[in-house]
């Protein structure tokens, strides 16, 4: 019986300043595309929107340490604070979960957007859904959201997967076999954080048991989640 045939994986990195390597795959190499282009962005904002585990949050950070922008939270929204105090002298800024934070105070949120254009600023929104689709009641809020250049990024396909799983356990410097792979990249939820979890999880009970990371080891962690 022939050995089954090697992994290879085709992506490229991108060192983040804010942690681990950023996988550029066909899932997000749109948003990717349109974040190197920065400051040349076609208007001040830019939201990029997804499902919960495509790396919004980790795109979010690469943009913030590569471009100095500071990350805004909802909270500094709602303090009732003049924007330009907020802004202070960067260049950008960040917003993350974009929705929740404009729907906890609309006016809020469309002074600081306007005052971000006429300083001539740039603004990262995150978000589940497009901007348009956000259901917000101030008419010239909607307008201005209505505007922005919108990119989703879709859930990681198989072989961002696969390439995922290996360098998490390659960061933790452990020597997993690609048989092991394969098993775990077709059992686990397809998100970046389930990755994250579950290769945590898996060292830990490797470590604890005193075994190397084989694909009994990983059954036997998969079979006990199924069963808390």
């Amino acid at each position: 019986m022939s050995d089954p045939p090697q992994l290879t994986l085709d992506f490229d990195h991108r060192p983040s300043l804010a942690g681990d390597d950023f996988l550029v795959a066909p899932n997000n190499d749109e948003a990717v595309s349109w974040l190197d282009r920065w400051p040349h962005w076609p208007g001040p904002v830019l939201a990029i929107h997804g499902p919960v585990g495509c790396g919004k949050t980790h795109l979010a950070s690469v943009f913030a340490a590569l471009s100095g922008a500071r990350v805004i939270s909802a909270a500094d929204l709602q303090l009732g604070a003049d924007p330009l105090d907020i802004l202070g002298a960067a260049p950008a800024f960040v917003i993350e979960d974009a929705e929740a934070a404009a729907a906890g105070g609309e006016e809020d949120f469309l002074h600081l957007f306007n005052v971000i254009a006429e300083t001539g600023r740039h603004l990262l929104l995150t978000s589940k859904t497009p901007p348009s689709r956000w259901p917000l009641g101030l008419p010239d809020l909607r307008s201005r959201l209505n505007s922005v250049l919108a990119v989703e990024i879709g859930a990681p396909g198989d072989a961002l997967i696969v390439a995922v799983l290996v360098k998490l356990f390659s960061d933790r410097q452990l020597r997993v076999d690609d048989e092991v792979i394969r098993y775990l990249s077709t059992r686990m939820d397809r998100s970046f954080e389930a990755a994250r979890s579950l290769v945590d999880r898996i060292d830990r009970h490797a470590l604890a048991a005193q075994r190397n990371i084989t694909v009994p080891l990983v059954r036997q962690v998969l079979e006990s989640e199924d069963k808390s």
